[in-house]
């Protein structure tokens, strides 16, 4: 037995071999050679708020891990981790979408929004941006980038919504402190302005 074997030589002999394990299956290509077969590519080009940006995504994570701890774009943020809060909203191809919910790889070649993403290059707010700020749409705030996402998508496919048309765009993102209403608000507003 040995005696020098301490908690903390423990946890990282298991980390190590969990990391060891988890890259087996894993391609880097390296002088144009041809993947394996059963391979992932892991250096992957990805089109984030129109700017094309490398990154090693494994073949595992999740779009809302990648724009986070990769991509430092926190302005998602993780809430429920399984697609029912909303909180971790972006647009892919102008489509929102539960960043928890989908794998890196499998949005690779699409073009995909952060709230991050909507101000523009001289400071200005985007509509729906300013239009929640207007209607004291934020109490928190935790939700407010996944609620401004869902609202963008929703006036993209619709610029002129009804309020219930505007419930039902919003309804897949949860605020716990209730402004639900003032998010409304933020919509129409929006809606008037854009």
């Amino acid at each position: 037995m040995n005696l020098n074997l301490t908690r903390r030589r423990f946890i990282k002999g298991v980390i190590a071999s969990g990391a060891a394990a988890t890259t087996t299956g894993v391609w880097v290509a390296a002088n144009g050679a041809a993947r394996p077969a059963g391979a992932v590519e892991r250096m992957i080009r990805i089109n984030i708020n129109g700017q094309v940006r490398t990154v090693d995504v494994a073949p595992q994570e999740t779009l809302a891990s990648t724009l986070r701890y990769k991509l430092g774009l926190t302005g998602t943020k993780l809430g429920c981790n399984r697609g029912e809060c909303g909180a971790c909203t972006v647009l892919v191809d102008d489509v929102s979408t539960y960043a928890c919910s989908v794998l890196t790889h499998s949005v690779k070649n699409g073009r995909i929004e952060t709230v991050e993403g909507l101000e523009s290059a001289d400071g200005t707010l985007h509509p729906v941006q300013q239009a929640f700020i207007e209607e004291l749409a934020p109490q928190c705030g935790y939700c407010t980038p996944g609620q401004i996402m869902a609202a963008v998508g929703l006036l993209r496919e619709n610029p002129n919504p009804t309020r219930e048309e505007a419930r039902q765009g919003l309804s897949g993102n949860i605020c716990r402190c209730g402004s639900y209403d003032s998010y409304l608000d933020g919509v129409m507003r929006a809606a008037q302005i854009g």
